[in-house]
């Protein structure tokens, strides 16, 4: 009696202690779903792109548009992945150095640059500086610019967007007229990254309507991202769009009074110079139009030339898409 005894209580210990196991088991495993579901949710969280807040420059709307409005995260793709292409939102950047040496860029990013008719720097064999400005609004100073170019024989190219050509009409013709490039900074000056292709499509050749209406020029074959952002998808578009994108491979906060004003505008392009350096400058401060001539002279007396985006890219000039006598009545 007593030996069945034990017998059925160890067989009762073990169906316990077995039931308490498979319950901790049931549990610990349900536990680690529930962190793998959450790290997952988390990491979906993390990774899906992000719409920046608007943008708060001095940058108007153009007026009367009908364009839609930037793509919401709703709008866009779950992922970050459009079609094959990343729509992964870069900031376009140069680390600077005074040796006078090329900014050095990742191969990775190079690749897809060349891939998307991009472009950023020119040979390093040559001492050639390509000149460029970006305008939003006019702030008084671009008259002045433009005499000194025309003084030094100068050309150099112009990124507008949409507010700048419905205001300054004739500052745009007069660009052409003296045989300035004139580029496309989109109507909105929007981040790329948060447009759809559509939306992008509206934007460049809104924008290229208008300016041919103005000018006759049929194509604004250069473009410059707004804000510098971009994603391997827009990039692509862009091309698609028959544009050429340019970045840049020295620029300053100009955008603002320089501390050093006009002086430290001035110096700081100089100790930066190097082999096909592509320029980018604003004209909304009186420091890069109280330092301009003073630099140019100074360029020219270290041995470099002044090219076009032109001669960047190996293209007839854009003027040649109309008739010389439509230049002189602008």
């Amino acid at each position: 009696m007593k030996k069945t005894v034990l017998i059925f209580t160890g067989i009762l210990a073990v169906i316990l202690i077995t039931g308490y196991a498979g319950k901790n088991i049931y549990f610990s495993v349900k536990d680690s779903l529930k962190t793998e579901q959450t790290i997952k949710q988390t990491s979906r969280e993390i990774f899906s792109p992000k719409t920046n807040p608007k943008d708060e420059s001095r940058q108007n709307n153009y007026s009367n548009q009908k364009l839609e409005q930037p793509a919401t995260r709703e709008d866009m793709p779950a992922s970050s992945e459009v079609g094959n292409l990343s729509n992964k939102k870069y900031g376009w950047g140069v680390v600077r150095n005074r040796d006078h040496l090329q900014p050095e860029m990742p191969v990775s990013i190079l690749q897809t640059l060349a891939r998307n008719n991009a472009y950023w720097i020119g040979s390093p064999d040559k001492k050639a500086i390509y000149l460029t400005f970006d305008l939003g609004y006019e702030n008084g100073y671009t008259p002045g610019i433009l005499d000194i170019l025309k003084k030094q024989n100068v050309k150099a190219a112009f990124f507008i967007n949409g507010h700048y050509l419905k205001t300054q009409p004739e500052l745009v013709k007069r660009m052409i007229r003296e045989g300035h490039i004139v580029g496309n900074h989109m109507v909105n000056h929007p981040s790329m990254p948060d447009l759809t292709n559509e939306q992008i499509k509206e934007e460049i050749k809104k924008l290229a309507s208008d300016f041919t209406a103005l000018t006759g020029v049929k194509k604004m074959v250069y473009f410059r991202p707004p804000k510098g952002e971009y994603s391997e998808r827009t990039l692509s578009e862009t091309k698609n769009l028959g544009c050429y994108t340019i970045f840049w491979s020295f620029a300053i906060a100009d955008w603002i009074p320089l501390p050093g004003g006009s002086q430290e505008a001035h110096q700081t392009l100089m100790d930066n110079l190097h082999n096909g350096v592509l320029v980018l400058l604003h004209t909304v401060t009186k420091d890069n139009l109280n330092s301009l001539d003073q630099s140019i002279t100074e360029i020219k007396s270290q041995g470099y030339t002044f090219k076009t985006l032109d001669d960047l890219v190996n293209k007839t000039h854009t003027s040649t898409l109309f008739p010389l006598k439509k230049i002189a009545n602008l």
